[in-house]
């Protein structure tokens, strides 16, 4: 172990990516280097509680560490976001190595609060209030091609399911003009690609009186020097005329949008909370590709909700077939402590459960396949990322997504690394695609 060094674990959603970002970029800016698990002063692990058995990966976790770290008391470990939000001082009887209990709108306050925890080894101390508004970061800086831009936080929708209200808070809309600033910073470090996060990104503004999250889009596409840009995760309830339209105005808006539907019932959307239905929500999809008919939509899914039949079910691979998703995160409902439906009777058997995944997988397979299969042949702008996992006939190849999102392998070496090439599809694989460079 040598001293002034971190390593931080990361699970679950972009915005956890994000703030892990944010962390490494303070820690080093007050001198701390990242190095291995087994070298390191402070371990960070950056919680999700959005799946199934958050607290078993916890302790998973804090059992690798104590095993690289061979349990030395001189390792402060820290445990940020959203279960430890939900379980707060408990995780203190996880192992004695935990000296920090940050809930989400205490990561803000980490960095300072480990030198302080530091220069004390024997204290303890939580950060796990709510803010009443959005908590502003300073702005540090993060370099990159591809950047991600938190404009909000926290949700009021209470879906049925979800405990995110009760992790993240309540929905806290950021300022304009500090958006618009941090944009222009990344792009200015060279970031050519922003993805706005936030729980209800598309509810932004709502709750502070801002003005409309269409208009929002607009300044920052505007912003000189973006080539791309994205969102997540919007509500299909709070996506109006004008959020779909922009597809079809902004030329830098991808035309990729991960739009969560969770059920095709109009039973279990109610019993969700999600307050919408089927039709409103095939209305919608059919006003996005009215503005952008070329857009690739994919969604989340929860099968076995409680009291879901099999006509239920197959309500929701009829909408499958008819939104077309280009791919999905599809899901077996688990029990979330704190969430209303935690409390609902007719629980899914789990065998019935996976039987109704895979098969809601298996068709979502042959439309990813068909999708792919289709972009053969067709020109493609590549933003890449890192080198593919898997070389091919001792030739270099990168990967990256393109405009609608899908993994590109490209054979081009490392000096392409950040860069956004032109490139004809030349091969379909199961989830990817296979691209050669033009021009």
């Amino acid at each position: 172990m040598r001293a002034g060094t971190f390593h931080i674990i990361t699970f679950g959603c972009q915005m956890n990516v994000h703030d892990s970002q944010w962390l490494t970029a303070a820690l080093e800016k007050q001198g701390y280097s990242r190095t291995a698990m087994e070298e390191a002063q402070l371990v960070i692990i950056n919680t999700c509680s959005v799946r199934q058995k958050p607290e078993e990966k916890v302790r998973s976790a804090l059992g690798r560490i104590k095993t690289a770290t061979c349990g030395s008391r001189d390792v402060c470990v820290a445990i940020c976001g959203c279960v430890a939000q939900q379980l707060g001082k408990k995780l203190f009887e996880y192992s004695p190595q935990v000296r920090l209990v940050a809930g989400t709108d205490g990561i803000a306050a980490m960095p300072q609060t480990l030198l302080e925890l530091l220069e004390a080894p024997a204290k303890k101390l939580v950060l796990l209030d709510f803010a009443p508004a959005y908590v502003e970061r300073p702005q540090l800086e993060i370099g990159g091609a591809s950047a991600f831009v938190a404009i909000m936080q926290g949700c009021d929708n209470f879906c049925a399911y979800c405990i995110v209200p009760f992790t993240r808070g309540r929905q806290k809309s950021r300022q304009e003009h500090e958006i618009l600033e941090e944009c222009g910073r990344r792009l200015a470090r060279g970031a050519r690609e922003i993805t706005l996060l936030g729980q209800n990104v598309n509810a932004w503004g709502k709750d502070n009186g801002q003005g409309s999250f269409a208009g929002l889009l607009r300044k920052i596409a505007a912003l000189p020097g973006l080539e791309r840009l994205h969102y997540i995760t919007p509500h299909p309830k709070d996506m109006t005329a004008e959020d779909a339209r922009v597809f079809g105005e902004l030329p830098v808006l991808c035309p990729r949008l991960h739009l969560p539907l969770q059920s095709g019932s109009d039973k279990v959307l109610a019993a969700m909370r999600r307050r919408y239905s089927s039709r409103e929500y095939l209305d919608l999809v059919e006003t996005l590709k009215n503005a952008r008919p070329d857009i690739a939509l994919s969604t989340d899914i929860i099968v076995g909700f409680p009291g879901e039949s099999e006509a239920d079910f197959l309500a929701t691979l009829e909408l499958l077939r008819k939104c077309s998703f280009v791919s999905s995160f599809s899901f077996c409902y688990s029990d979330r402590p704190g969430a209303r439906a935690a409390l609902f009777p007719h629980k899914i058997p789990p065998a019935l459960q996976q039987d109704r995944l895979l098969r809601f997988q298996a068709m979502q397979e042959e439309i990813t396949e068909k999708w792919l299969a289709g972009r053969v042949g067709q020109k493609a702008l590549v933003l890449l990322e890192g080198k593919s996992p898997r070389q091919a006939d001792g030739q270099e190849s990168w990967q990256g997504r393109d405009e609608y999102g899908a993994i590109v392998h490209v054979p081009v070496n490392e000096a392409f690394a950040g860069q956004m090439i032109a490139c004809r599809i030349e091969a379909a694989r199961r989830h990817s695609l296979v691209g050669r460079q033009e021009g």
